[in-house]
This record gives structure tokens, sequence and C-alpha cells, in this order.
């Protein structure tokens, strides 16, 4: 699980579990994490715990919250991300150091690059070691249709962020499938996914922000 590393000025002030499905950081006593400071508003910012993906989102605070140095609304935190709120600095750490893929954007339509047979909204699909049971998930309609992609990383979030992302997390039993974001959920099966996740079995049909993928495993 990650972790929140809390500095001023390259002094550590505390360091903080992400252990909840919600932790709040702002100014006011009641946050998980309090930062008192006028910089930060008093309801800053809220990290939501995903599986295992974490993703931070600014309250509308006064001052913005920034990732990186640039200013964001809502983002997938990853390992070493720095976080600034005001003059403070919260390095994000991943403990177990697992590498974790960028969001794969799926685009119905969308052409796929020369050499890569993909949508070129696939981003992130770097080579990585087979897991021991390898899985893959297989574009069923569009310009990409009948195109693999390997779930090689940790996690792996696929859709279209700010209308509808999931994620697939491997875990030690298996793959799960988990909703993200978005208004309407999306389905496995044809069935609205409904409690928080769902565990996968090879042959289930995703379908995601208007584009269906097979789950297959072995």
């Amino acid at each position: 699980m990650g972790k929140l590393v809390v500095s001023l000025d390259g002094v550590v002030i505390k360091e903080v579990q992400i252990t909840k499905d919600k932790t709040t950081l702002g100014r006011r006593p009641y946050n998980d994490i309090v930062i008192d400071n006028l910089a930060v508003s008093g309801e800053h910012a809220v990290l939501q715990m995903v599986g295992s993906d974490v993703f931070i989102e600014d309250l509308n605070s006064t001052n913005g919250t920034y990732i990186n140095g640039k200013a964001i609304k809502k983002q997938l935190l990853a390992n070493n991300d720095i976080v600034e709120v005001g003059k403070y600095k919260i390095k994000f750490l991943i403990e177990d150091n697992a590498d974790y893929e960028k969001t794969m954007i799926l685009k119905p339509g969308a052409t796929p690059p020369s050499g890569f047979g993909l949508p070129s909204s696939f981003g992130g699909l770097a080579p990585a070691a087979s897991a021991a049971t390898p899985a893959s998930i297989k574009v069923l309609n569009g310009a990409a249709a009948g195109r693999e992609v390997s779930l090689t990383k940790v996690v792996t979030t696929v859709g279209k962020p700010g209308v509808q992302v999931a994620s697939i997390t491997k875990r030690p039993s298996g793959y799960v499938f988990a909703h993200v974001e978005g208004a309407s959920r999306p389905t496995v099966n044809g069935l609205p996914l409904t409690g928080e996740s769902v565990a996968l079995k090879s042959g289930d049909v995703i379908e995601l922000a208007g584009t269906q993928m097979q789950f297959l495993q072995g």
C-alpha cells in the first residue's frame, strides 16, 4: 500500500499510511491529514483508494493542488509523485515498489499507429516479465478489434478519464475488476458492476466507454 511523506522546506513533518478508501487533507482538525497553514483550504483535497490505485482530487481549494508542479483536478498517483499543497510537499510512495501501469485510454474508432497495432489512445504499454498465470484483454470492437494487451502490471486502468475509468488488479488469488470513476458503471457479461469489485474469469466480457473487451487467462 501507499504512504504519504509530508515535508516543509525539506524537513519531514509526518508520514501517513493510506489505509482507508477515502483520506481527507486540509486545514480543519477533522481531516485525516491536518495541515495547519492559511495557504491550505479547510477541506483541500481527498485521496481515494480503488484496489491498489490511489487517486487524489482537489476539492475546489483556494490555492489549488499540484502534482510535480502541475495543477490538477483529479489524478492517479504514481510512485514518487510530489503533491504540493501551499508550501508543503507530500511525497507519495508505494511501499512494495510494485510497477503500476498508466491508464490505457480506450477510444473507439481511433486509428492504430503503424507498427503497434493498437489505438493511439492506448498509452504506457511497457514490456514486462510475464506473470505466473498470464492474462490479457482482447478488444472486441472499434478500430483495434482483435488486438490483445497483456496485463503485465499489478494494476492496469482502462477507459476515458473524466468519462468512465475502471481498473484490473492482479492479486495472488487472481484478477479483480473495479469501477474507478464515471456516472455509469462498466458491465461484466452485460451486467453492471454493483459492488466495489468483481473477480474476473477467463472469457468474461467487459464493456466501458463504448469499448468491449474480453478477459483471457491461461
